[in-house]
């Protein structure tokens, strides 16, 4: 939700010129980086303070289809490639996967940001993500691959970066609307903003609101999220803004079922008590300044507060639960400049700090309905963690003769955990954690591309990434885990090939080869009865093809009127290559689907209609890196993922100059499915469910 204003100039401009007016400044060698139609599918070459040139980027502009509802992005990424969103029907926690590199659960191998700010619990130490902007709120997705590691965060697999809807500098005085929905299982939903401008200060507010009873039993949840921004603009040229956000999500944990309970009664819950909260408070500074002479600055200072309680009985018969809570306080800094020189060069650095304290407390008590925040009962553990992580970075593109490009990159990442523990789980032997871990890490990339024919180029990029060690890689509280045995950090190298383009009016098309190598892969390894370390068993490699086209049958019109279709396309090869047992090599590491297909259809005409058609086909995958299944007859998980298929449609119609009717029908063809598995169970995917409503402005 903080303001990124995509910096398109470098020289000396009058001072005079009128609000709105559009400055380009410099000299620029590829002036088809200008084309709309190209940069409604990828960002810019030099993206305000990013160089993004020769990285495999997508953007999906939500402005081009119906209102998004849902909260578990399964249609908010429809059209971005590759992205596997593993599905809960809870909006207390997000999982996100990309090209079979890790565990989707939380997200943990994905960097998600607002605005280019980490949103997950802790940047380093705990990169889980139990929080995520309601789509309303969103004007655009943006994915950004294997570069990802230089731009944003040390993360191997990419980043996704969601950009809230800001205020039109050239609005008027004060416009507003109120959504209202209803739905299936007891959906409510509100989303309601007001926005506007009066002289040199912009503002925008919004709220919303969620509740449903859910499908399976104890799963009802509601969700309340609000936003406050307020804008500065002094001139034409320069920016400061705060933004002030709230999120409290509130949802029953139904457990997790075997398959043949899931095949008998998908909707059972073995734990009918159970109860998951989520609390987030954050505070955005920001500064972006044109300072002429090709220079741009940007600058980012925040604070957040996310607290994640749970209640959690082993099941029904249970006589006592765990409550669990943990805080996470971060505040972070990232300060970054551009500057234009020569022919068409940028060159881009900053700094980013961050910091983050997170204390980890569990109490064994027989109060099975305790409410938020009660810490009664018996303490079962208490460590008090913290991370740190220093980074220095440093971009340029170079424009070379015959229409090359060339990108060298550098980053150098610092992290430091701690923890302290003065309670650990009564099972555990081993003595309590007391464990300082630092590490210094320098990652390289390089980019080359070549803009040829009309509007098409073609781009390479190798990358260096890493994944941080976390707060459970060093002191584990649930095993006996040894002081002093930690493992390596996991590290990759990316590679990504490809071409993209707009030959024609309505065509867009991207196609590329990719290579990760993943090595140093954490797993814990039991020495005796009682005794674990984690140490690096194995690499893996994960290579493939993604490609996605999106053609407007009536781009050739002259008017507003759009049928866009859309198919992207993601094939996988992973393996482990290396592996302590040698049993495992070979392998297909968990959660690493063959094919994810994503495709639709748009009927739009801007202002007065927008229906879409979008569906999403996942292959079958493992859930656990061994390949097999878990437990037998009544307990059953099988080894494999089965393969599904989800269709969705959404529609709105402007009845009036001031109201929209809305509807939709998730799950379209009431699929049977489920995405997210564990060694103690699966849990369902949602089944088919419908909505409508109304959406009132002035």
């Amino acid at each position: 939700m903080i303001a990124v204003m995509i910096g398109l100039a470098a020289a000396p401009v009058a001072a005079q010129e009128p609000r709105g007016t559009i400055i380009v400044e410099g000299f620029r060698v590829e002036p088809q980086e200008d084309k709309p139609a190209k940069l409604d599918h990828i960002l810019p070459e030099v993206d305000g303070t990013k160089v993004t040139v020769t990285k495999k980027t997508s953007v999906t502009k939500l402005e081009q289809q119906p209102p998004v509802i849902e909260t578990q992005g399964r249609e908010l990424f429809a059209r971005t490639p590759g992205l596997l969103v593993s599905e809960q029907q809870t909006p207390t926690q997000f999982n996100l996967s990309y090209r079979g590199i890790g565990n989707p659960q939380e997200a943990e191998y994905v960097l998600v940001l607002q605005d280019g700010i980490p949103i997950q619990s802790d940047w380093i130490g705990f990169p889980t993500l139990y929080y995520v902007p309601l789509p309303q709120s969103l004007s655009e997705v943006q994915l950004i691959r294997g570069g990802s590691s230089l731009l944003y965060g040390p993360e191997p697999t990419p980043a996704v970066n969601l950009v809230s809807k800001r205020p039109d500098p050239r609005g008027p005085a004060l416009t507003g609307s109120t959504q209202h929905l209803v739905g299936s299982d007891g959906l409510y939903s509100t989303f309601n903003v007001l926005e506007g401008v009066s002289g040199e200060v912009e503002y925008r507010g919004s709220l919303g609101y969620t509740k449903s009873d859910g499908q399976r039993q104890n799963s009802a949840s509601h969700l309340l999220q609000g936003d406050l921004y307020f804008g500065y603009r002094p001139t034409d040229h320069a920016l400061w803004y705060l933004r002030v956000q709230g999120h409290s999500a509130e949802a029953g944990n139904p457990g997790r079922i075997s398959y043949p309970q899931f095949l008998a009664d998908q909707n059972f819950a073995p734990t009918p008590v159970n109860r998951d909260w989520v609390r987030r408070g954050a505070i955005i500074l920001g500064n972006e300044l044109e300072l002429g002479d090709g220079w741009r600055f940007e600058g980012k200072a925040w604070a957040s507060d996310l607290q994640l309680y749970t209640r959690a009985a082993r099941d029904a018969a249970a006589t006592t639960t765990t409550l669990q809570d943990e805080r996470f306080r971060n505040q972070g800094l990232d300060l970054r400049a551009r500057k234009r020189w020569g022919r068409g060069n940028a060159f881009t650095f900053g700094v980013t700090g961050t910091h983050s304290s997170a204390p980890f407390l569990q109490f064994t008590s027989t109060s099975l309905t305790a409410d938020r925040g009660e810490h009664s009962g018996t303490p079962r553990l208490d460590q008090d963690r913290e991370s740190w992580l220093g980074a220095i970075f440093a971009e340029n593109v170079f424009r070379l003769p015959h229409r090359f490009h060339v990108v060298l990159s550098g980053r150098l990442d610092v992290e430091k955990l701690r923890v302290r523990e003065t309670v650990r789980p009564p099972n555990l032997t081993r003595p309590l954690s007391n464990v300082e871990v630092s590490r210094t890490v320098p990652l390289l990339g390089i980019g080359i591309g070549n803009d040829f024919g009309k509007d098409n180029e073609t781009y390479l990029s190798i990358t260096q990434g890493y994944r941080p060690l976390r707060y459970f890689d060093v002191a584990s509280p649930f095993s006996n885990l040894q002081p002093g045995n930690e493992a390596d950090a996991p590290e990759s190298t990316s590679y990504e090939a490809g071409l993209h383009g707009t030959p024609l009016p309505g065509l867009f098309y991207d196609v590329s080869l990719f290579q990760v190598n993943f090595r140093n892969r954490i797993e814990s390894r039991r020495l005796n009865a009682t005794d674990v370390i984690n140490v690096n068993t194995g690499d893996t490699r994960h290579r493939g093809f993604e490609g996605e086209v999106s053609y407007d049958f009536l781009a050739a019109r002259d008017g507003a009127e759009h049928l866009t279709a859309f198919l992207n396309l993601a094939l996988l090869d992973a393996k482990f290559v290396a592996s302590d047992n040698p049993a495992q090599i070979g392998k297909r590491p968990a959660f690493a689907p063959r094919s994810i297909v994503k495709g639709g259809i748009t009927w739009r005409e801007t202002g007065k209609y927008s229906v879409s058609l979008t569906g999403l086909s996942v292959s079958s995958q493992f859930f656990q890196d061994s390949n097999l299944p878990v437990g037998s007859g009544a307990s059953l998980v099988p080894a494999k993922v089965p393969a599904y298929q989800v269709f969705d449609l959404a529609g709105e119609w402007t009845v009036l100059p001031h109201v929209r009717l809305q509807a939709g029908v998730q799950n379209l063809f009431n699929e049977k499915y489920y995405a997210r598995v564990f060694q103690t169970g699966l849990e369902p995917g949602r089944r088919r469910a419908v909505y409508g409503g109304v959406t009132f402005g002035f």
